[in-house]
This record gives structure tokens, C-alpha cells and sequence, in this order.
């Protein structure tokens, strides 16, 4: 056989029902006639078992049969075009982008009559079944031909000469891919014969589609509308009643954006249990059948394509093609389609005369030239909306320069470039980064037909004669019938059904299997028997011993179905109806009780489990609450009398999923209460669950320690949401841990995590019931430290972090426990092996925090920009300067003002106006503000007389980042991609001194060195030296949107949309290092001046701090404490704040470290600690700034209100 690579057809793959029967929304088994069930992959060629070749894409069957399988009472019936075989193309997106083309048939097939003996489906029923062509190649017509001569094949009356697999095999594994421009390979299936071929690379890509239905479908106007929302990758969802339709112009649309590609979410015909994909906030291309209801999804941004009736519609405008080229286009597609479409447009325009093309094919029915001829309007469009964009291009960076382009473009047609919309967003899309990369920057070049037809149309040359010529006749390579082999003379293979192949034993044996267990769930439900076969009973006596395995698991399945029914009713009880006393729950716990093979108690298990997956929010009344927790003890109970590790490890896990999955509505902690057990103190459980984590891990190719630290933090976790006394669970975790060759220096972080989730824990629930905790639970140290203890040791540093949580929580009242992380637990912590008298400080001699919460009211919009002014930047060596530590913040209703804290009930110092639109960056020195807005303009300001000093303009887009430099300079970057140094006193730009391809979102410039550096949307941090007028680094690795940036000495640290920050040398432009872990963009980076180490911020609310530790970047601490994205954080030798988006700000720091104390050689950036955070209130926060020196912290929300928060620390 062929490599896959060098064949048409890659598989010929078979779907429908297969012998596990499942519903699209999960239910096992036949639920009916009128309900849609998964379908599954039946039958391959090639088979499973080859070696060779991959297995096809695990979501084909789902693809190809869209809406699910659905059982019939009929097959096809000639009268009723709804049982009529359907073909239609699909085609999916591998996650490197590269695309699979298949061909499909769907039609009703017989049920195979096992499986309707097994699932008692009525006799003589049919269900939907489709055969399918896979390829890489896009020969759409020659996949189709393919498949329906083999559907024909099976289904004629006069049968086939061959087997019907046979004939299949032949053609997936004989039939070549043609060489592009030279071959045509001939082949045939039985009688018909069948070619293919491939157009030369040097034209146009291989469409072997017909364009006709796009612009059947569409008129001119809105195929242009639609057009232009994929070039400006919208979000866009196409809507028809035929599959086939949505597939061909999805194609169609993506061959008429030639050169360019569609570089986003590719999906033309979307499964329909996959609707909620619709409201994704990232650029997509989807096709849905117009029966699948979408009235309860938002669909805000979405272009609606409908296909049938004619119409686009959009939340959000698609802006218009500039006004020469959307004529040419226009008028050119109307020249072409007017025999066609006379009936919608032939009273906009005269069609007094057509060109010569259009006269050739206009008079014909719609073939390949029409085709072409399309395909050549839309190319010569492009190329005249981007004439002369190669003159842009850098000849030394390659990059292109898109706001010098739209200035030549508004020259030569009088059209302002703030009009340019359409353009300027088509430039800042990514394909046409893209294309510039591809084209212009690599080999593809040679072969750029739009450069070749901007040449061409330049001097006057028709069009078509950059295309290659088709005078050369291809070589005909024909594929051999083959042999008919021992077959009689005269014998024909007819078949009532599509036949399956032949299955290997293994495979016949789990179709056996799983039949038998249905069928055993069927026969279970008609008779109904005790979960335990009487140990006289004569039947049971006379069963082989396959027969009594299959008998028993027929009860298995019969309890299991019975508790699935059970438990679906317990959690549906009405209101006024109580659990405990139903007949569900009496059932369950008898179940559970009286089966001594623990089937009641696994299965009551696993029905939990099966409906978390299956999405269940595990929402309990208090009623249901108590019902399943004792339910659950009581399965726990039966399973440890049996030793039955299994079940005892399951139900842990489900009972802290139940938390986990929906912690907000899950009136208690389950796993709390299953304390009481004495299963929790046994060594031998905990050993058998680290064996069974360490056995079922996702990525045992990691590093050994670092493998045994992760499941042994899995067990940590657990034994501090059962409540276990913190020297009870240590002792068994440091056993395991022995048990397993771990170092001690592991252990110490096992012991820090294990404390710190204790102090958590305790601060939420309170002490747990049914044990008696220690009394000294915290920074409780290891027993190797015990033996040589000189009762001379500081707590270890997790109780450091367990006392700055007890100062920052409010109170363990039920009723608020909603704010888990803030509440204050009064709690005594003693160092180890301290007498009595020198515990830590008690409640009563605490020292008493001053706080202070103000609400500044000035603004009338939304607060989007917010500075504080530093000692440094004004100077301020001895403390006399009064306006260090103001905030100066900016917002939507254009103006900029400046708050003086020290001003209690008047701290509005100034209200500085001239912008005309949203301020987006502001900074200071000692004598001036400058600000920078969405208007393109910066603004500097007197500070001290309010007065406005200089307008600078020059950048083209709204400006990003705005700072004051000494020598009166500023320097600015905007979303233009550029960075401009602006001399304050002449009102002048001085230069231009840094250029990126796209929008700069953040920046940095050290004035000791003249570096400076800047990064955003091109996902490049640019390193330039302004003092010599070079650039000196591409710091190139991140994937997407770089958002913050810190740059110290020869550091910089960069944070991005791709979830990762990075730290680089600016010297040697390389990556030190990469910190992962984020489940979100970074948003802020900062570095920890006093130990050196790095902190990030994320969307997803986590705080991760990071060190230098054996040659490498470790995170060494996460937090949790915010619950939305961290926006500001600004760390100062000994103090740091953090804001976040959800109106929470938390203040920590650092103590002096002294010689000879725990601290000296401990965590550098762990020894960072909790010390105030503010109740929260309800509010949305754009941005936030800190005073460190001051302890002052303000946030600036969506409702124009500034929040300043003030802890005066008496230290």
C-alpha cells in the first residue's frame, strides 16, 4: 500500500450506530424513536490495527452525521424525498491548520439485528448511517463521484463483480495523488470510469468547487458585505437548510480572499450539540443547519449569513470598501453574473457593453471560466486596493509601514485616512501579517500573483497572462482494474444493507460484550431481582462459570441503572418534600447496606461522578445536602469493612469535586463531614491512593520528584478538607514521602503547603467535629527537626503566612461565608518548643491598624488612565516635596484631574481640560503633567497653575503610553506602532526613535542608559538605544499580544495574552526564562527589587511569585486572593500592592530580615506576607495605581468613582 501522503484517498470510513447506544445529551441505552443518539465510527479502510497509518480525526463521526443518529420505522421510500440518500461535503481544520476533506452519503441503513435484540429496538427499524471518502487533497468532485459510484455499487439490483470492501481497498490503497499541472490518473470503480488532476502551483490554488451557489445565494451587495467581513475577520456564523451549501461557500469564500488566508476558527459545518461554540469572543468562520434554534445564545458581534433567504445581519457595522475600488467591484461582478442575476440588479446599472471575457462565458451556463473569472475580479481588487504597499515595506526590517501607506492612499485620493476604516483595519488583521510573512519574507515570493498582476496591470497587460499556460496535455496515468481472483465466472455481490467489514476476534469479542451488558440492563428492567443471587438457589448451582460471570454482570448493571434512577429522582424532590424520609433515599441506603460485593455503594459512587461530568452544577438543598453526605459515610463504611480501596478513593474524590464544581451553591463542605471515619487514619488507605495517583498520572515522563510532589500535594489537599489534625497528616504524608526516596529540601515546601492550606481551611469552616485537633496545629516542624531541636528555632515560614491570613479575615459567621478570603480568625500561633510566656501576641495586646476608605467623586465617565506621583520622579529626597503621593487620573469624559490625599473631605487639587476623547496614559515630573488620548493627541500641563503648556501631534492612532523624560522631553507610543521623543519647548517631534509593525501597548525607557523598550500587538519586544539612534534587540517568542513590560538594568520581563511571561537579557536578546502557569493573559510583571525574584499577575486572579533556584525560575508561592484580573502590581523594598478588576486591593510586606532567624534562610519571595486587605465592595475596576511610601493604594472603576484606600502602619 501507498504512504497516506502520496494517495487521493487517505480512508474510506463508515459511521452510525455502533453497539453502545447513547443519546446526544448522554443517557445510556434506546430511549425511543424520536431522539437524537451519538454516532459512532463502525467500519475503516485502512483498518484499525495498521500500523502505518494514523487512525482518522476522533471528531469524524460527530462531523459527518451533524445532528446526531435518529431511528427509523421505514427505510427509503421513493414518494418521500425526506428518506432520499443525502451527499454533501465537510471539511475539518487539524489544530496546525492544515485542512481534511471528506465526501459523504448519508442514508437509512437496517439496524444490525444484534443490536436490536440487545437494546429491544422494534423490529425491522432503520437508523442513519454515513460512508464517508477522507482526503488531503481539496478534489471535492472526484471524492463525490467516488462515493456515490460506490453507493450505487452496493445498493444496484445487478450487484458487483468483487466483495464491496474489496472494491474499496483497491481504490483507497492504488488510486496516486497527481503531480499538480502534469498528471491526470485514470481509475474505475467496477464499470465507471473516473479522473482526477490537479492544476500547476504556479495559477491559482486547486478550488475544485463551483463558485455558483455563493453567488446564487447572495446578491452583489451583500456578497461584498460578506466579503468584507471575513477579510476584517469578524466573527461569522453562515445559516442554511442544506449542508452542502454551507460547506461550498464557506470554500468558496476563502479562495476569493486569495492571496490571503483565513487564519482563525474554520469550522463550515458545525455539529449541533455544539451551538454555545457560536458565542466565542475569538474570530470564527461556522456553518449551522437554520433548523438548530439559536434564541437563547447573545450572538453580540456575530455577522449572520442567511444563505436562504438573502440576508446579513450584525450587531456591530462592517465598514464599507472605500468608494473606487468598491465601484470596480461592483460593477465587475455584475458584468459577470448578469445573465443570471438580471432580476436583482439590471435596473442599477446599464450593461451597455460587457468586455470580451464576459461575452464568452456570459452566454453559457455557469462552468470553470465563470469560475475563474470571479475568482480574477476579486484578485484584481485586492491588488488595486493595495497598489504600491511593496513600496512600504522596509528594505531593512521587512516591516511594513502602514501609516505612511494610508497617507499616500489619502493623497492621491483626497480621502482622509481617519475615514479609512475598512483599510486600516484590514492591515491590522492577521492575515494580512500573514501574507507579508509568507510572501514577502520567504519563498513563497517568487510566486505572488498579486505582485505579478500589479506588474502587469502596470504596463498595461491583460490580466490572464500571469497565469500559466494550459497548452501542455497532461500524462495519463491509468490505475489497473484488478484481478477478480478465485471468484466464479458470472458471480455478483448484492447486499439489502451496507455491509461491514470483516472484524479481527478482539474486536467481535467487545461488541459481544457490550451487547451482552445491554441486553442484561433490558432483561433487568422486565425482571427486577434481588441485588445478591440466594445461596440456594438451584439455577445459580447449574451456571457454568461464563454464565455466572455474565449473570453477574447483568446485576451489576442492573443496581447501577437502578441507582441511576434513583439518584436523578432524589435530586428532582420538590421543595416541600424531605429527602431523608423518600423512598429514594430509603432505597439507595438499602442498596448500599444489604449488598455485601459493595455494587450499591461503587455504584452510588460512580452515579455522582457520571453526572459531574455530564455537567451537573451540584446545586443541594440543605435537605438533599444531609441525604447525600450521609448516604455517602454510609458507602465509605461498607467499603472499608471489605477493604475495598476502590470505592473509599472514589468517593473522596467526588466529594471534593462537589465543592470544587459549584462552590458557591453547595450549602457545606461534604468531604468536612466524612471526618468521623476511621479510614482517614490509616496509613495503608493513604499509601494505596498515592500508589493509584502516581499509576493514573497524565505525565510520567516528568521529572521523578517533581512527580511524587505532585500527588503527595493531591493527598495534602485531601486531608485538609476531611479536617485531619495537622500532625496526624503530616506524619503519614512524610512516611509516604520516605517510603519514596524524596528530599528533605521537597519536604520542607510539602510542609509549608500542607500548614498554609490548614490556617485556610480553619479560617473558613472553624474547627472541624469528630477529632480533636492539636494543640499546636501551625508551624509545627518536621520530626527529623525534632531530634535535634534547641528550642531556639522561629515558626517555619508557613505559619508566618498562616498569621498574616488570621489578620486579614473578618469572621466565621455562616451567614457571610460567601467571602471566604475576608475574615479575620483570632487565633494564637506559639513558635516551637517556646514555653507558654513566649507565645505570640494575644488579641488584647494586638497592635491596633488605623484604616481608611475614601470614595473620590469627580468624574463622569469611566476612570481608564491613573497615576501616581512618585518620589522619585519629582525629586523628592528629604520628603518636602507636596505633591508626591498625589493621584492624577484621566477618564471617557475627556478630562484629567489631580487628587491631593492629604486633603481629607477636599482632595480635588485640579481639573485639567483639552482632550476631546478618552484618556488612556498619563505621567509627571516635578513641574508637569502630560497625557496621552484616544483624540491622537498628547497634552502637557503646568502643574502647579492648571494651565495647558503644549499640544503635540503627530501619531496617528490613539496614544498608549505616555512619559516624561528630563531635558523637558516626553516621550510617547500610540497604536500606530510608533515611538515618538517630543521636545516640550519647541512643541516639536524631535524623532521617531522607535517603529513596530502594530499597536504598542506598553513601554519602558531607563533615562540612565538611553534603552528603551516596546512591545504590543506584533508580539515583539523591541529593544532600542535612543542615544545612538539604533535598534539593538527583536526579543521574538511570545504568540500573542504582549500586554505589560519591566525593564530593570539589563532585565526585562514581558507579559502576554499567550499565558506566559518571559524573561530576557537586553544585552544578548535572548530568553533566560519562561513562566507558565497562568490559566490567563498576563496582564502586569513586576520585579521584586529586595530578593531579586519576579511577580505576575493574571485574568485568572493568580498571583505567582517566582525565584532564581537551581539555575532556573521557579514559582514558589500562588494567590488567591482576588477572584478577577490583577491589573497594578508595584513592589517597593519592604512593601507591595496589588489591584485588581474586581475592586479588591491587598497590601503585603516584607520584614527587615535578621542574622541567625529563620528568615535569613528561608524563601526570598515567600517571605512576602498578607498584611491589610480592604472589605471589598461592588464595583468594576479599570485600572489601579499604588504609593507605596505612603501605604496608600486607589482604584479608579467603570462608574467614575476613584477608591483610595490608606492603612497607616505603625511599625
Amino acid at each position: 500500500m501507498a504512504s497516506a501522503s502520496s494517495r487521493i484517498f487517505e480512508y474510506f470510513v463508515v459511521c452510525g450506530i455502533g453497539p453502545e447506544i447513547r443519546t446526544l445529551e448522554g443517557n445510556k441505552g434506546f430511549q425511543g424513536m424520536e431522539v437524537m443518539y451519538m454516532p459512532s465510527l463502525l467500519d475503516q479502510y485502512p483498518p484499525s490495527n495498521h500500523s502505518l497509518y494514523p487512525p482518522p480525526p476522533p471528531q469524524l463521526p460527530t462531523c459527518v452525521l451533524p445532528a446526531g443518529v435518529e431511528f427509523y420505522s421505514s427505510g427509503f421510500n421513493s414518494d418521500d424525498v425526506t428518506t432520499y440518500p443525502r451527499s454533501y461535503p465537510i471539511v475539518l481544520t487539524e489544530g496546525d491548520g492544515s485542512k481534511i476533506y471528506v465526501a459523504c452519503i448519508a442514508f437509512r441503513d437496517p439496524v444490525c439485528e444484534d443490536i436490536i435484540e440487545a437494546y429491544q429496538i422494534p423490529a425491522n427499524s432503520f437508523a442513519d448511517k454515513c460512508i464517508c471518502v477522507v482526503s488531503r487533497s481539496p478534489s471535492f468532485q472526484v471524492l463525490k463521484d467516488a462515493l456515490e459510484e460506490l453507493f450505487i455499487l452496493c445498493f444496484s439490483p445487478a450487484g458487483s463483480s468483487k466483495p464491496l470492501w474489496d472494491v474499496i481497498a483497491y481504490m483507497v490503497s492504488n488510486v496516486p495523488l497527481p503531480t499538480p499541472g502534469k498528471d491526470r490518473v485514470l481509475f474505475a470503480i467496477e464499470n465507471c470510469l473516473l479522473s482526477v488532476e490537479a492544476p500547476p502551483k504556479e495559477g491559482l490554488p486547486h478550488a475544485d468547487i463551483s463558485f455558483q451557489p455563493l453567488v446564487q445565494c447572495l446578491d452583489v451587495d451583500n456578497l461584498i458585505r460578506f466579503f468584507t467581513a471575513v477579510l476584517l475577520e469578524r466573527r461569522i456564523l453562515l445559516r442554511a437548510n442544506k449542508y452542502s451549501l454551507l460547506t461550498l461557500v464557506s470554500e468558496a469564500i476563502c479562495h476569493l480572499i486569495y492571496p490571503f488566508r483565513w487564519q482563525h476558527v474554520y469550522i463550515p459545518l458545525l455539529f449541533f450539540s455544539g451551538v454555545d461554540y457560536i458565542d466565542a469572543p475569538t474570530p470564527y468562520m461556522m456553518g449551522l443547519h437554520s433548523g438548530v434554534d439559536t434564541s437563547l445564545l447573545t450572538m453580540d458581534g456575530v455577522v449572520v449569513v442567511d444563505l436562504e433567504y438573502n440576508r446579513i445581519t450584525t450587531s456591530e457595522e462592517i465598514p464599507s470598501i472605500p468608494e473606487p475600488e468598491l465601484n470596480f467591484l461592483r460593477g465587475e461582478i455584475l458584468k459577470l453574473l448578469h445573465p443570471n442575476v438580471i432580476w436583482i440588479d439590471h435596473l442599477k446599472i446599464n450593461f451597455g457593453s460587457m468586455s470580451e471575457q464576459y461575452v464568452r462565458c456570459g452566454n453559457k451556463p455557469w462552468g470553470d471560466e465563470h469560475d475563474f473569472q470571479l475568482r480574477l475580479i476579486f484578485l484584481r481588487f485586492l491588488a488595486l486596493l493595495l497598489s504600491g504597499y511593496r513600496n512600504f515595506i522596509e528594505p531593512t526590517t521587512n516591516v511594513f509601514n502602514s501609516q505612511a501607506f494610508l497617507k499616500k492612499r489619502s493623497r492621491a485620493t483626497g480621502e482622509p485616512t481617519e475615514s479609512m476604516l475598512m483599510i486600516t483595519q484590514f492591515l491590522e488583521s492577521q492575515g494580512f501579517m500573514d501574507y507579508l510573512e509568507r510572501c514577502i519574507m520567504s519563498e513563497e515570493s517568487s510566486n505572488n500573483l498579486l505582485d505579478k498582476l500589479q506588474d502587469a496591470t502596470g504596463r498595461g497587460q491583460n490580466p490572464t497572462t500571469i497565469f500559466p499556460s494550459q497548452s501542455v496535455e497532461p500524462e495519463i496515468i491509468t490505475v489497473a482494474e484488478p484481478d477478480v481472483g478465485d471468484a466464479e465466472p458470472g458471480s455478483r455481490h448484492c447486499y439489502k444493507q451496507f455491509p461491514s467489514t470483516v472484524r479481527t476476534e478482539e474486536q467481535e469479542e467487545k461488541r459481544r460484550s457490550i451487547l451482552a451488558l445491554a441486553s442484561g440492563a433490558h432483561s433487568g428492567r422486565q425482571n427486577p431481582s434481588s441485588p445478591m443471587l440466594a445461596n440456594g438457589d438451584s439455577k445459580a448451582e447449574s451456571l457454568s462459570s461464563m454464565e455466572r460471570a455474565a449473570e453477574r454482570e447483568r446485576m451489576v448493571l442492573d443496581i447501577k441503572v437502578k441507582l441511576q434512577r434513583l439518584w436523578s429522582r432524589l435530586l428532582t424532590l420538590g421543595a416541600t418534600e424531605d429527602p431523608l424520609s423518600s423512598f429514594e433515599y430509603g432505597t439507595i441506603l438499602a442498596l448500599i447496606e444489604s449488598d455485601a460485593e459493595g455494587i450499591g455503594g461503587s455504584g452510588f459512587v460512580e452515579c455522582i461522578r457520571e453526572h459531574i461530568i455530564l455537567g451537573w452544577q451540584c446545586r443541594l438543598t440543605d435537605e438533599q445536602f444531609i441525604a447525600v453526605k450521609e448516604l455517602l459515610k454510609t458507602a465509605i463504611n461498607r467499603a472499608s469493612s471489605r477493604n475495598d480501596i476502590a470505592t473509599i478513593r472514589d468517593a473522596l474524590e467526588v466529594s471534593a469535586e462537589m465543592y470544587r464544581k459549584d462552590s458557591n451553591n453547595v450549602p457545606d463542605y461534604v468531604q468536612r463531614h466524612l471526618l468521623s471515619l476511621s479510614i482517614w487514619d490509616e496509613l495503608r488507605f493513604w499509601d494505596a491512593y498515592f500508589e493509584y495517583l502516581m499509576e493514573q498520572s497524565a505525565n510520567k515522563s516528568a521529572n521523578y520528584v517533581t512527580l511524587v510532589t505532585a500527588q503527595l500535594i493531591v493527598i495534602a489537599t485531601h486531608m485538609d478538607g476531611l479536617g485531619l489534625p495537622d500532625t496526624d497528616a503530616w506524619n503519614m504524608i512524610e512516611k509516604i514521602a520516605e517510603k519514596n526516596n524524596l528530599g528533605y529540601k521537597q519536604l520542607i515546601k510539602l510542609r509549608a503547603l500542607l500548614s498554609h492550606i490548614q490556617q485556610l481551611r480553619i479560617g473558613y469552616w472553624g474547627l472541624p467535629s469528630g477529632k480533636v485537633q492539636s494543640a499546636s496545629p501551625y508551624g509545627l516542624p518536621s520530626p527529623h527537626l525534632q531530634d535535634g531541636s534547641d528550642g531556639s528555632h522561629e515558626p517555619t515560614e508557613a505559619s508566618v503566612v498562616g498569621r498574616s491570613w488570621v489578620h486579614s479575615m473578618f469572621s466565621r459567621d455562616r451567614s457571610i461565608r460567601a467571602n471566604s478570603f475576608s475574615r479575620v480568625l483570632s487565633s494564637d500561633s506559639t513558635k516551637t518548643g517556646a514555653t507558654s510566656g513566649k507565645a505570640d501576641l494575644l488579641p488584647s495586646g494586638q497592635k491596633k491598624l488605623h484604616s481608611s476608605m475614601r470614595i473620590l467623586k469627580g468624574h463622569s465617565g469611566a476612570i481608564t488612565a491613573l497615576h501616581c506621583v512618585t518620589r522619585r520622579e519629582v525629586w523628592d529626597l528629604v520628603g518636602d516635596r507636596e505633591d508626591a503621593g498625589f493621584f492624577i487620573s484621566g477618564s471617557t469624559d475627556c478630562l484629567v484631574k489631580i487628587w491631593d490625599p492629604s486633603l481629607r473631605g477636599s482632595e480635588l487639587r485640579a481639573t485639567l481640560k483639552g482632550h476631546t476623547r478618552p484618556i488612556r496614559a498619563i505621567n509627571s515630573d516635578r513641574s508637569k503633567v502630560v497625557s496621552g488620548s484616544d483624540d491622537h493627541s498628547i497634552i502637557v500641563w503646568d502643574k502647579q497653575t492648571s494651565q495647558l503648556l503644549e499640544e503635540l501631534k503627530g501619531h496617528e492612532a490613539p496614544v498608549s503610553c505616555v512619559r516624561m523624560l528630563s531635558g523637558e522631553r516626553v516621550l510617547t507610543a500610540a497604536h500606530d506602532g510608533t515611538v515618538k521623543m517630543w521636545d516640550v519647548r519647541t512643541d516639536t517631534c524631535v524623532a521617531t526613535v522607535g517603529r513596530c509593525s502594530n499597536a504598542v501597548l506598553c513601554m519602558e525607557y531607563d533615562d540612565s542608559t538611553g534603552i528603551l523598550a516596546a512591545a504590543g500587538r506584533d508580539v515583539v519586544a523591541n529593544i532600542w538605544d535612543i542615544r545612538s539612534g539604533r535598534q539593538m534587540q527583536k526579543l521574538l517568542g511570545h504568540t500573542k499580544w504582549i500586554r505589560s513590560l519591566r525593564m530593570v538594568s539589563d532585565t526585562i520581563l514581558t507579559g502576554s495574552d499567550d499565558w506566559t511571561a518571559r524573561m530576557w537579557s537586553v544585552s544578548r536578546g535572548t530568553c533566560e526564562a519562561v513562566l507558565p502557569c497562568h490559566a490567563g493573559p498576563i496582564l502586569c510583571v513586576e520585579y521584586s527589587p529586595s530578593d531579586k525574584g519576579v511577580i505576575t499577575g493574571s485574568s485568572d486572579g493568580l498571583i505567582k511569585f517566582w525565584e532564581n533556584e537551581e539555575g532556573g525560575m521557579k514559582c514558589v508561592k500562588n494567590l488567591t486572593i482576588h477572584s478577577a484580573s490583577v491589573l497594578s502590581i508595584n513592589a517597593g523594598e519592604h512593601w507591595l500592592g496589588i489591584g485588581a478588576a474586581d475592586n479588591s486591593m491587598s497590601l503585603f510586606h516584607r520584614p527587615q530580615e535578621r542574622l541567625g532567624g529563620f528568615a535569613s534562610t528561608g524563601a526570598k519571595s515567600a517571605g512576602w506576607q498578607l498584611y491589610r486587605t480592604p472589605q471589598k465592595t461592588v464595583a468594576m475596576v479599570r485600572c489601579v495605581s499604588s504609593d507605596l511610601d505612603r501605604k496608600r493604594l486607589c482604584s479608579g472603576g467603570r462608574n467614575g468613582l476613584l477608591r483610595l484606600w490608606e492603612a497607616t502602619i505603625n511599625i
